[in-house]
């Protein structure tokens, strides 16, 4: 079986979709940043911070402070502040605290992200909606996309495919932390990911 080519996929929507608005769903400014860097001089972007997955407010807040801070520094992007609703994530992955990173609870995750994105971009009139997810070397691309194009039928507006990795991705947000002086954190996000770092 052939793996589909997301980056390839990607290349072509931003062709296809000129004029069209994104809401780019981020999981935090290094990770925005190389996304930013494709899709910014293609499409009017926002991003969309909505990460009740981050294990306390402190942190959350931390990230989201850099997420505006970058956005500023740079003007690749409008802002989307969805707040911190740590309850959805608690009540998405109940029953999989058990689960090992890259599991179903990350799957429940992914789902309950790009779901609250896809729905956010229907309400906001956006044509597209895209997550920075795919840009990570844990995350499994495959996965969110698959995600990614089950929401666009549930909420009738394009997803925007992506595997941000690929041609040098994630190396490039590493660079581009360092110049902006980004935070960057050793985990994910959650507190089942931070347990795993310790």
């Amino acid at each position: 079986m052939n793996k589909i080519n997301y980056d390839a996929q990607m290349l072509a929507a931003l062709e296809q979709s000129a004029g069209k608005k994104l809401l780019l769903h981020s999981c935090c400014a290094p990770c925005s940043s190389y996304c930013l860097e494709q899709v910014a001089s293609k499409l009017e972007t926002t991003v969309f911070y909505y990460n009740p997955n981050i294990d306390s407010r402190e942190e959350y807040e931390k990230r989201k402070a850099e997420e505006v801070r970058f956005l500023q520094e740079t003007g690749l992007a409008d802002f989307l502040d969805c707040d911190y609703f740590s309850e959805e994530y608690e009540e998405a992955v109940r029953g999989l605290e058990c689960e090992k990173e890259g599991g179903a609870r990350c799957e429940r995750c992914f789902r309950l992200r790009l779901a609250k994105t896809a729905e956010a971009a229907r309400a906001h009139g956006f044509g597209l909606f895209g997550t920075t997810l795919t840009v990570s070397p844990l995350k499994n691309a495959e996965l969110i996309n698959r995600i990614g194009f089950a929401c666009q039928e549930e909420y009738g507006v394009a997803y925007l495919p992506s595997d941000f990795k690929k041609r040098g991705g994630y190396l490039r947000s590493i660079e581009l932390s360092k110049e902006h002086g980004l935070y960057r954190q050793n985990y994910c996000g959650c507190k089942y990911s931070k347990r795993e770092e310790v």
